[in-house]
């Protein structure tokens, strides 16, 4: 279940003779020798930016998403802290889910702004120069693909996105939710981030149970600060939307999940691409994904996985 998310590629794939003879289909850009690539009717790449600057989408739609995710969490806060648990005369049971929510919810806007400013894994814009073709050094049985969009050399698994205006790494999508596409580099964000909000939804909706049989067997205006239309107004609006994202993003958390396993991403799913990458088991996948060895670091949005060393520009047929 993809509705908020939009799987986008605009590049022409470029493909050799297959092994049985048959002529590509689409368009022809993968002969080895630079020419072929017409590099010449690229514009010199653009100076380096430094790694350590931040990435973000300047996309108005996912701007908004961004700003609707936030107030939805920082709203949920607000009725579990202020309707439910600091009215509540159980000392305990307020210091313990107050703090296992906020905790909750502090990993997934952390897992949140983690998706959102991480380059997923953009391939350098306009290196599809003669020089860097030919430094690649191709051997027999080796092409290249060229994207007309961005005039990039893509590397193996990558997909243009739209959005973006890039070539983005093992593209799964583009989710206007967390602002940016979900690659190569930022994938553990975006499944802690649906894992975690799917989480505190859960939380949320056990919590607001709970206080519905309290206030109905006291008396309503003993169990919160606020007018029982208020607060009934407010449990009902959390209950709502705790059952919509816990639903949503546990869908989204399955999917990916998933994804990861079969190493086959979103758009490699719906276009039924040829597999041309070694099929590794479903926990190496794992640990590609959220790093290697396995540790407590792959609940963490702060930890960086390692996702190893390998030449992406090169693709064997």
């Amino acid at each position: 279940m993809r509705h908020c998310c939009f799987p986008i590629e605009s590049a022409c794939r470029w493909r050799s003779f297959g092994r049985m003879g048959s002529p590509a289909h689409r368009c022809r850009d993968i002969e080895r020798q630079a020419g072929y690539l017409q590099p010449e009717h690229c514009a010199p790449p653009p100076p380096r930016t430094d790694p350590d600057t931040m990435w973000f989408i300047r996309d108005g739609c996912g701007i908004v998403c961004g700003i609707i995710t936030w107030f939805l969490v920082f709203y949920a806060e607000f009725v579990v802290v202020f309707v439910m648990l600091l009215p509540s005369k159980n000392l305990a049971y307020s210091l313990i889910n107050g703090a296992l929510f906020n905790g909750l919810a502090f990993l997934a806007l952390a897992s949140h702004f983690r998706a959102m400013c991480t380059d997923p894994g953009a391939v350098p814009k306009g290196n599809a120069t003669k020089e860097f073709i030919e430094s690649l050094q191709l051997k027999p049985g080796q092409v290249v693909y060229k994207c007309p969009k961005c005039c990039s050399i893509k590397p193996d698994r990558a997909h243009h996105c739209s959005v973006c205006k890039r070539c983005i790494r093992k593209m799964d999508h583009h989710c206007p939710w967390v602002n940016n596409c979900v690659g190569e580099n930022n994938q553990k964000y975006f499944v802690l981030f649906t894992m975690y909000i799917a989480l505190i939804s859960l939380h949320a909706l056990v919590m607001v149970v709970f206080h519905f049989l309290f206030c109905i067997e006291e008396d309503w205006t003993k169990c919160s600060t606020f007018s029982p239309p208020a607060t009934v107004i407010l449990l009902i609006l959390l209950c709502f939307e705790g059952l919509l994202f816990l639903i949503f993003t546990s869908v989204m958390f399955g999917t990916q999940v998933h994804s990861i396993c079969t190493d086959e991403t979103g758009i490699e799913q719906l276009k039924k691409e040829e597999r041309r990458w070694a099929k590794k088991s479903k926990w190496m996948n794992m640990k590609v994904v959220f790093g290697h060895p396995f540790s407590i670091a792959w609940l963490s949005p702060f930890s960086t996985p390692d996702h190893g060393k390998a030449d992406p520009y090169q693709y064997v047929v």
